[in-house]
């Protein structure tokens, strides 16, 4: 008889593999009945990763979303799953237990079934407590496998993970193969390994499309046991994405698996209001690069999903590295050429950074790390000039242990800085902190909502959950919108001097201005022109002589002050960020020349 594989729909990660936002809750409700209507679909990825905090962006209440965009899954019988980062659950750094906790349960009280749980380093330590509390929770534990090719990244690895998976109580294996760089002879094996050992494990298997291995890796996990696929739908589908579920589905038909029917008109209803979002708002936010699969991933391992925001990361970049070419007496290079050697750069500091997989948030200390050097090297820095705190917390053990050995280099740099290896299990780092924000929800005046939600987003998302409910997000994204929309025919004018939000973004300023070179935010944060946050005067006006590598301001974290330093010397040309705007890390905050 033949064996049935499973499809889930990963609408979420469609989204946010292709543009910053997701639809509105009111777009999902709409387009939900289409998708089941489809017939094909056993389970469909409806939240998680940066779910919520895109719901914040836009000032909606993220907890309305989840359970207004589940409901009608689970009315008809599918299953729906979230994703969450393991000791960083729903956000990009490390979150206390009693908060990792509190989500499982909210997150199954408002209709989330399935969690799937990955940690960037595979370590089984940062996902243990997931395991435990999503069962406990009554949810079903699929534990992640962050998928990458390196010497160390063997089948015997990944079993070795599996195996303390299973031992904490994990349901399910997947296997996150976010860059779409598993060799498919080799998920073939890692699958019936995991099928031979643990019979009663299913396996999930997820693969974006970038380098063009999917399609090969989706075959051959099926003839090895694998029980689910995650595919998406057109116009989102391939590129960066995931593949298309008709193109796997009569794949895996001809092969003899059963798989299920689809219907067409729900499918063309699904794609037609998927193009409609698009046309709506989101495609403002949605790189056309991400439509295009490159062979060159297959070298250097970068995500599909980060691949958009890259490009936008490079373009200001090289305005700065052509500026240290032509002081060299050197030719110029293009925006391909940049690519390219970013490429090769970020091949050679991934294995000396202890072949860290290539997922979120690694994956962007690697590239930040690679970016870097380049610029470094073309100034006459040695390699590793410019080393982030995030990164070093990596490189330390700060977030869990590195599956590879760091290079020599990088630990002789890291005892001449005084700094400390950390052994111990990262999640100690990080006390309870739940009663601190159970005060601040009475000192606001504020419910902790049905099944304490309103307390969970508050505890995991502070600075954007205060934005949403005091109207700031809400204003701010549809100021955002109005300017993309009045773009498209108005004329761009830029102020002299700058010190309210520019009435451009850099893309089109760069256009304007080829030969400005971007000073970037070098952490997440608050922006500081001058001591005082509500003082606007303190913003450096246009033509502020600046010096390279003296501070031009500074970001205002949780741990501290960062310096924002711009790499070369000249004059303010425009600021991007005024005074007290939240930026995060990379983001351009002002031009010079």
């Amino acid at each position: 008889m033949a064996r049935e594989i499973k499809f889930s729909l990963v609408y979420r990660d469609m989204w946010q593999s292709s543009g910053k936002y997701v639809p509105r809750v009111d777009q999902l409700v709409r387009v939900a009945p289409a998708i089941i209507d489809m017939g094909v679909f056993d389970r469909v990825e409806t939240n998680g990763g940066a779910f919520e905090q895109v719901n914040l962006l836009f000032g909606e209440n993220p907890n309305t979303a989840v359970r207004q965009w589940t409901a009608p899954f689970h009315k008809a019988g599918i299953q729906t799953h979230m994703l969450e980062r393991g000791l960083n659950a729903l956000r990009m750094n490390p979150v206390p237990a009693d908060v990792r906790e509190l989500m499982f349960k909210v997150k199954k009280a408002q209709g989330t079934d399935i969690a799937r749980s990955f940690c960037g380093l595979n370590d089984h330590r940062n996902l243990r407590l997931s395991v435990e509390y999503a069962k406990k929770a009554g949810m079903i534990s699929q534990a992640a496998l962050s998928i990458t090719n390196s010497p160390v990244h063997t089948v015997e690895y990944y079993m070795g993970v599996v195996d303390k998976l299973v031992e904490y109580g994990t349901d399910e294996i997947c296997l996150k193969d976010m860059a779409g760089i598993g060799r498919p002879s080799f998920l073939a094996q890692l699958v019936a390994e995991i099928k031979k050992k643990y019979p009663h494990i299913a396996v999930q298997y997820h693969g974006h499309c970038g380098p063009g291995f999917s399609p090969a890796s989706m075959l051959e996990v099926a003839r090895a046991g694998a029980d689910y696929l995650d595919v998406a739908v057109e116009p989102l589908s391939w590129g960066k994405v995931h593949p298309d579920v008709i193109t796997i589905r009569e794949m895996l038909r001809a092969d003899g698996f059963l798989v299920k029917d689809i219907n067409m008109d729900a499918y063309m209803q699904v794609r037609a209001l998927t193009q409609e979002f698009i046309d709506d708002f989101l495609g403002y936010w949605i790189n056309p690069a991400n439509k295009v699969m490159t062979s060159l991933l297959v070298g250097c391992g970068l995500p599909g999903g980060m691949m958009g925001s890259m490009m936008a990361d490079l373009k200001p970049f090289l305005g700065a590295i052509n500026a240290a070419e032509r002081a060299a007496g050197r030719p110029e290079i293009s925006l391909d050429t940049l690519m390219v050697k970013l490429f090769e750069e970020v091949q050679y500091v991934w294995p000396r950074l202890g072949y860290p997989p290539l997922v979120t948030p690694f994956s962007q200390y690697v590239k930040n790390t690679a970016l870097m050097n380049l610029l470094d090297t073309l100034k006459g820095k040695p390699r590793w000039s410019s080393i982030d705190r995030d990164t070093w917390g990596m490189i330390l053990g700060k977030m869990g242990r590195l599956p590879g050995k760091l290079a020599p280099e990088i630990v002789a740099l890291a005892k001449e800085k005084g700094l400390e290896f950390y052994e111990g299990n990262p999640q100690d780092e990080y006390p309870d902190e739940l009663p601190k924000f159970e005060a601040m929800m009475r000192e606001e005046g504020w419910e902790e909502g049905p099944d304490r939600e309103e307390l969970f987003e508050l505890a995991m998302h502070e600075r954007q959950y205060r934005d949403y409910r005091s109207g700031i997000a809400k204003e701010r994204f549809n100021t955002e919108l109005e300017d993309f929309r009045a773009k498209a025919g108005a004329p761009i004018v830029i102020k002299r001097p700058v010190v309210e939000l520019p009435e451009f973004d850099a893309e089109e300023f760069l256009k304007l201005h080829p030969e400005a070179i971007a000073v970037q935010a070098p952490v997440k944060g608050r922006i500081l022109w001058g001591v005082d946050v509500d003082d606007d005067s303190t913003a450096p006006v246009a033509g502020t002589k600046v010096e390279a590598g003296k501070p031009l301001g500074f970001v205002d974290t949780y741990y501290g002050h960062e310096e924002i330093v711009p790499a070369v010397s000249g004059r303010v040309l425009a600021v991007m960020a005024p005074q007290g705007k939240e930026v995060v890390k990379g983001e351009i905050v002002a031009f010079i020349q």
